[in-house]
């Protein structure tokens, strides 16, 4: 769980001026999809299969270059058991995007998917952008879930879709800057139509202080 000092950090984070937009990102799913892996191999380009199961939500700070822009990523990896539930939705308020992963190996968490579309839905703003993530596309020979069947969930939930895999490091990137283009693009479509919702790049942020209690080429 994010002590104290993490906390701090993610408001000293916040504070720091020098980027263009700041977004909170959310990866979401059942405990053991992969999570965690996801996030180590897009922030620090690492990977180990020795992960224990996250306890409560913990964060990763990336900065990217999109369109000119530079934009700062929170990113937050929330716990799967559903223990812990209370405590991950309460982050999602101010989230701008979301990575709902299931295991492609695992029935069970693609079972999930809905739920987890719904808690999205309750408990996050309107326009929070999501992207389907099918990971663990290395265990080709282990997989249960077609690639058709993700795409077609994702249809009809409205998500985009990818698989991927942290352990190869396939479509990792790709699915972070994807969702990052999404939300510059709905971003900019709001800011059209209402100009007075911003008065500065820097109010764009949406990010909120968090609680104080804390297609697979493989």
């Amino acid at each position: 769980m994010a002590s104290a000092n993490d906390s701090r950090q993610v408001q000293k984070d916040a504070a720091d001026q020098n980027f263009d937009y700041m977004f909170k990102l959310l990866i979401i799913g059942n405990s053991s999809v992969g999570k965690t892996s996801f996030l180590f191999r897009y922030a620090d380009d690492s990977f180990t299969s020795a992960f224990v199961s996250t306890v409560g939500i913990d964060f990763k700070v990336k900065t990217v270059y999109r369109n000119e822009k530079r934009v700062k990523l929170q990113i937050w990896d929330t716990a799967g058991q559903e223990r812990y539930r209370t405590i991950t939705t309460a982050y999602y308020r101010g989230a701008m995007g979301f990575l709902l992963m299931y295991d492609i190996t695992n029935q069970e968490s693609f079972n999930a998917v809905q739920d987890w579309a719904t808690q999205i839905k309750t408990y996050s703003w309107d326009n929070a952008q999501v992207i389907l993530v099918g990971n663990k596309c290395d265990l080709e020979e282990d997989r249960v879930l077609p690639s058709e069947e993700g795409r077609r969930l994702a249809d009809e939930l409205g998500f985009e879709f990818f698989e991927a895999s942290a352990k190869d490091n396939v479509n990792v990137k790709q699915v972070f800057e994807r969702l990052v283009d999404i939300i510059c693009v709905k971003m900019s479509e709001s800011l059209d139509a209402d100009p007075t919702l911003v008065g500065n790049n820097k109010d764009t942020s949406l990010v909120e202080n968090p609680p104080q209690d804390r297609g697979c080429p493989c």
